[in-house]
Order: structure tokens, then C-alpha cells, then sequence
């Protein structure tokens, strides 16, 4: 009895597991691309660069790629189709592998080069430098500028340094139009400068009339600070003119510049104090007696004694005074 049950039981649990197989089987067959076409139905195609592409260079088919990426997770932006980059100029450096995002692109047909990188509205203006002007050659796409000139306005004699634009942009320095890779200085005669018209006019007349410098400033400082412009008069410690000229210029100095004269402060002498005239001496006299009669007489300036009876007008007459008589 038990070893019948026993029987009984082992081929049920055989027979049952031979169901739950069986099952199983048909279940995950039946679920299988279900279950893949929802997974296929979660990714999506997204275009890639294969190698770095650098600004002004256009899109082959050779640069680009596609890759499944799920898509809650497909970049804003971004592009599905390899059709829709080909051909378009980039005006942003992509890496390898980075998706291609639509602000990185210019419209297809824009032409390639310095062209897509100007936005709408606004020019680039080539202006000569030298090393010096330049700031040495450490002036590379990307940076901002001051642009000082100097010269000598048609009304003035004298010679002026003046900022005249602020916070230009570096479209390229030469025929370069990216920074090196190794951040090095790059000797370029010639510098590109994003402006607007009017700016672009300043810039132009500025390189014709007068000798341009170009002013390294910080990316981040945008602060445009008002300058009233420094002269030669200046530099040298004179005061400005109302007219904008300088110091009496000297024709026969051949590099015409203004010097420092020294002159002594000059002194002030009091007029003298007029003085009275003296007063005529008193003229000498001789008291003479003679007997009773007493009479002074005035000396000449010869010595002799004047003549009592001489009643010249040159002589006053003798004053007579009574003797007083002996005992006196």
C-alpha cells in the first residue's frame, strides 16, 4: 500500500514538472520579441563625431556616426541623421565622440573658413600689427582687445594716444583661426576683429591715419572705462592746451620734440627811496671891533672877507652892534 502511493506520487510530481517545462518553454518563446521590440522601441540613433573637428572645417561622411542611446537620455540639440550635419561649416570645436549639437553648426551652404563664424549683423575687420603691437604675438583667436591709436589730429600740433574701441574679440590672428593646442604665441602681421559696421569704419580709418595698438584684457572683464586721451605735452609733464597743442614747437629740432626749460624765478628789486637835498652850508663869518663899532662880516669863497662898504646883492650888507664898552 504505501510503496503503491509512493509510486503514485513519484510520477505525478514527474508529470508535473514535465507540464511546468513545457510551459515555460512556450511562454518565454511567445514573450521573447515582445520583450525585444520594446527594448528596441526604447533607444534611439544619435550622430557622433568620429575624430576631433576643429572650427571652420565642414562636416564629411567620414566625420560622423551613429549610436544607439536610450531615449530619455538623447541629448536636446542634437541630431538622429547623418544627413542633417553633412556639409555644414562648424563654428565651435567638437571632440571625438561628442554628440553634434545644433549650436555648434552654421547653415549648410554658408561657406567654410572665418565666413560661418560671424554672427549676424556684425564684420570682421583685419587690421596689420607688429610683434609690439600685437602684445608680443600673444594675441590668439578667441581673446578680447582694447584698440589704442596715435596720431596727430589736423587741429593740433600736438601728438595723441586715445583708446578708441573696447572689448573686441580676436576672430583669428593671421590665417589662423583657433588657438594652438600648446596655448604657444603665434607671430601673425595680421589680426581679425569681430565689430559691428560702425566699429568696423573707426578700425579702418584708425589703420589709415594713425598707428594701431592692440591692449591684452581679461575674457571675463567687461567694464568699458572712458579715457580722455594722453598727448606728448602730457608725457612730459606739461599742462594741456585748450586747443590741444603742446609747448612752442622748434623748427630747428629734427625730431620736432617738446623740452623741459629750466628758468630762474626773477627777482624784484624795490625802487629806491628819494632823499631830500641837503641844506646849503652856513657861510663862514669874522666878528670885527673897532672901538665902540662892532660889525660881522661874511668870508668868500676865495678867503677873503667881504667889503663892509661893498653893497653888492651877492653880499648882504655888515650888521653893526653897538660896543658895549670896556668892562665887556
Amino acid at each position: 500500500m504505501d510503496r503503491r502511493f509512493m509510486t503514485v506520487l513519484g510520477v505525478s510530481l514527474l508529470f508535473a514538472l514535465v507540464v511546468s517545462t513545457v510551459f515555460y518553454t512556450i511562454t518565454n518563446r511567445g514573450s521573447a520579441p515582445a520583450s525585444k521590440q520594446a527594448q528596441a522601441s526604447d533607444t534611439k540613433d544619435l550622430v557622433v563625431t568620429t575624430k576631433p573637428l576643429p572650427v571652420g572645417t565642414t562636416i564629411k561622411p567620414g566625420d560622423v556616426k551613429t549610436i544607439r542611446v536610450p531615449v530619455d537620455q538623447f541629448p536636446k540639440g542634437a541630431y538622429a541623421k547623418v544627413e542633417e550635419v553633412l556639409d555644414r561649416p562648424i563654428i565651435s570645436n567638437i571632440l571625438q565622440d561628442e554628440p553634434v549639437m545644433e549650436g555648434r553648426l552654421a547653415a549648410r551652404n554658408s561657406g567654410a573658413g572665418l565666413a560661418p563664424i560671424i554672427p549676424v549683423g556684425m564684420r570682421a575687420v583685419t587690421v596689420r600689427v607688429t610683434d609690439v603691437s600685437a602684445v608680443a604675438g600673444f594675441v590668439m583667436p578667441g581673446m578680447r582687445v582694447d584698440v589704442l591709436v596715435t596720431g596727430r589730429p589736423p587741429t593740433a600740433s600736438d601728438t595723441i594716444t586715445t583708446t578708441a574701441l573696447q572689448n573686441m574679440m580676436v576672430l583669428s590672428a593671421g590665417t589662423t583661426i583657433q588657438p594652438d593646442a600648446r596655448g604657444q604665441a603665434m607671430n601673425a602681421p595680421n589680426v581679425t576683429l569681430l565689430a559691428t559696421p560702425e566699429q568696423a569704419e573707426i578700425l579702418t580709418l584708425a589703420g589709415n591715419e594713425g598707428r594701431i595698438q592692440l591692449v591684452l584684457r581679461n575674457g571675463n572683464d567687461q567694464d568699458q572705462k572712458a579715457t580722455s586721451g594722453k598727448t606728448i605735452s602730457q608725457l612730459y609733464g606739461y599742462a594741456r592746451l585748450p586747443n590741444g597743442g603742446g609747448p612752442p614747437r622748434n623748427p630747428e629740432a629734427p625730431e620736432d620734440r617738446p623740452k623741459r626749460v629750466w628758468r630762474p624765478a626773477p627777482v624784484v628789486v624795490a625802487a629806491p627811496t628819494p632823499r631830500a637835498p641837503a641844506p646849503p652850508p652856513p657861510p663862514e663869518q669874522i666878528v670885527v671891533i673897532r672901538g665902540n663899532t662892532r660889525t660881522v662880516e661874511t668870508i668868500k669863497s676865495g678867503g677873503a672877507a667881504a667889503d663892509p662898504n661893498n653893497t653888492s646883492p651877492s653880499s648882504p650888507p655888515p650888521s653893526t652892534v653897538p660896543n658895549p664898552g670896556p668892562g665887556l
